[in-house]
């Protein structure tokens, strides 16, 4: 049984109504920085393709160049999801509280937060090879474009494997000037990783997305969901493993492979019954899964 909406009259006095929060708040609200488990999910693989495309440590200045752009990426990539969803948050469980949703901030507001953090970010490009100017630009578009395609593609998780990879072949084009073919092959392999921790993810908010009409994979992938993520899982660490064997990572790269598929194996465990509860445990744990492998390729060229 719900409550009855409040009348113009039955609304608590202002000494009693929570007080606003400050607009920095709101901003660390709106870009997630208070929730960096999507700043890891886009860092690992980033980093795992920086260290293997300089074969080892690439550099203070790479290192941190590509680290504040996936900070400040993310975070502007957050703002203009929540601009764009801000009808349907309010109808999701999960996201109802966010600040767009509850008219917190007006949507021109979280518009320009987003456009100053892409522009610091855009600052750094010519501090790297010209070759990855064109791939940041696509990176932007795909980033911008994804909260749209969740109105009209079946598979949307997809789509953001694309935009949450394009740091990989980035990554090639700083150290080497070019993107080789193994660097399209691991952003492949992470599209399959990021399938399935956002398949993951989108089961704690199935029944709330069938309601409002939202597309997500585990919409499509319906009672075959526990299935697909195994599979997409099995399809990334079998990509990676035969990458590795090309570039010649040995048994450091090995154990750290072995952890992250022990960690796949622990969320399959844990999504088996479909808990939104557990269902999102598996996604926050994915955080560890990339870690084991970037540790393993690091460990393998330290080695050396």
């Amino acid at each position: 049984m719900t409550d009855p909406e409040p009348g113009p009259t039955s609304a608590p006095p202002a000494a009693a109504q929570p007080r606003a929060r400050s607009r920095l708040a709101c901003y660390v609200s709106l870009t997630r920085l208070d929730k960096p488990i999507g700043i890891a999910l886009l860092l690992w693989p980033t980093l795992d393709a920086l260290w293997i495309a300089a074969r080892g440590w690439p550099g203070a200045r790479l290192a941190a160049i590509f680290c504040l752009g996936t900070v400040l990426m993310r975070s502007a990539g957050c703002a203009i999801n929540d601009v764009a969803d801000r009808r349907f948050d309010a109808h999701v469980e999960r996201t109802a509280g966010r600040v767009l949703a509850r008219g917190e901030i007006a949507s021109s507001e979280a518009i320009a937060v987003a456009v100053v953090l892409a522009a610091c970010a855009a600052l750094t490009l010519p501090l790297l090879a010209p070759a990855t100017f064109p791939l940041a630009l696509a990176a932007v578009l795909i980033a911008v474009s994804y909260p749209y395609c969740k109105r009209f593609f079946p598979l949307p998780q997809a789509y953001l494997g694309i935009a949450f990879s394009f740091g990989i072949p980035m990554a090639f084009a700083a150290v080497l000037g070019h993107v080789p073919v193994a660097g399209w092959l691991l952003l492949l392999a992470n599209l399959f990783w990021v399938v399935a921790y956002d398949t993951e993810y989108a089961m704690v908010d199935r029944r709330d997305d069938m309601r409002i009409g939202i597309r997500s994979s585990a919409i499509l992938f319906g009672q075959a969901d526990v299935l697909a993520v195994a599979s997409c899982y099995a399809i990334y660490l079998g990509m990676l493993a035969a990458l590795a064997r090309s570039q010649g990572l040995g048994w450091c790269f090995a154990l750290g492979w072995t952890a992250a598929l022990a960690s796949a194996i622990v969320h399959l465990g844990w999504i088996r019954d479909r808990d939104p509860q557990q269902c999102f445990r598996a996604f926050r744990h994915n955080h560890w899964l990339g870690l084991s492998i970037f540790a393993g390729i690091v460990g393998d060229y330290a080695w050396r």
